[in-house]
């Protein structure tokens, strides 16, 4: 009988290769854009995903004013933020929060969707979120990626 010894290959520093992304958030409803991007930002699309090691690729998102909400909870989801100081806890509503802050809305709700350690910090280094439809990573020659079916 023959044996066969299989090794487990994990992703490091060496083998990673990180790509550049660039998704544009108009008409797109934000918890599934959300979950995506974070899946991207994880490395989970690759064949060598390694949960101990971010060999996540970078993502860009473009216009962040226009994703939508699904339902009812453009008006009812709210946000809220405490300063730490008493009476410090404020509450927006999502539709204000749109209006005022997108790039805010975008970035913590991929934010929630990673580890909440180290890793995660690291992870979301690699997001890039802008209001417009502009953008100042040319150089890096992003893969335009649409998740509309």
């Amino acid at each position: 009988m023959d044996t066969l010894s299989y090794r487990t290959v994990h992703a490091n520093k060496a083998t990673v290769e990180r790509k550049w992304y660039v998704i544009d958030a108009e008409g797109e409803v934000a918890g599934r854009l959300f979950s995506q991007v974070a899946h991207i930002l994880r490395g989970k699309n690759k064949p060598s995903y390694t949960p101990h090691f971010d060999a996540g690729d970078y993502v860009i998102i473009v216009n962040a004013g226009k994703v939508r909400f699904t339902g009812n909870k453009l008006n009812q989801k709210e946000y809220q933020t405490y300063s730490g100081f008493q009476g410090g806890q404020k509450r927006m509503v999502a539709k204000d929060l749109l209006a005022r802050k997108p790039i805010y809305l975008v970035e913590r709700g991929i934010k929630g969707m990673l580890p909440k350690n180290r890793l995660g910090r690291a992870m979301v280094k690699k997001l890039f979120v802008y209001e417009s439809a502009n953008h100042p990573h040319e150089a890096q020659q992003p893969i335009e990626l649409n998740f509309k079916k």
